[in-house]
């Protein structure tokens, strides 16, 4: 994860060099191919994590909503930019809803099989269909042998 967060932030301090000679659209394309891609991969792993881990990318992303519209550091509405203008949504909730795609996705059976099987609902599961889980669409967790 660290290396991810030194990589983009390299990134975007080669993008505010160069910031004034592009245009918005092609600054927000630039933070996409290099910085918002690089947050996004593999960031469903921090679902449930703690919030020194998130911090870090959220750090990312600010920077990178102030290179998109050349503010400084200590500018104001930096919150306002993210939200309502890029349309980003902070670290927590983009895992959040990341998570509940992919869930989605394997419900409707358009995920891989392999984690298709891992989202079974309760009332699917022949031993579990009457128990009060399977009336409120909830998912079987598939146990895992932490130990060897």
């Amino acid at each position: 994860m660290s290396n991810v967060s030194a990589t983009c932030f390299h990134h975007l301090r080669r993008l505010w060099h160069i910031r004034l000679s592009l245009t918005s659209e092609s600054a927000t394309t630039l933070v996409h191919a290099f910085v918002t891609s690089r947050v996004d991969y593999c960031n469903i792993v921090f679902a449930g994590a703690s919030k020194i881990i998130t911090n870090k990318l959220q750090r990312v992303l600010n920077s990178a909503a102030r290179v998109v519209n050349g503010t400084r550091k200590f500018d104001r509405s930096l919150r306002q930019l993210i939200h309502s203008e890029l349309h980003w949504l902070d670290i927590p909730e983009h895992v959040k809803y990341k998570l509940g795609v992919i869930i989605r996705r394997c419900l409707y059976g358009s995920a891989p099989q392999y984690l298709a099987a891992c989202c079974a609902p309760v009332s699917k599961t022949a031993s579990r269909q009457h128990l009060r889980s399977a009336a409120s669409h909830q998912l079987v967790i598939p146990s895992h042998r932490l130990t060897s």
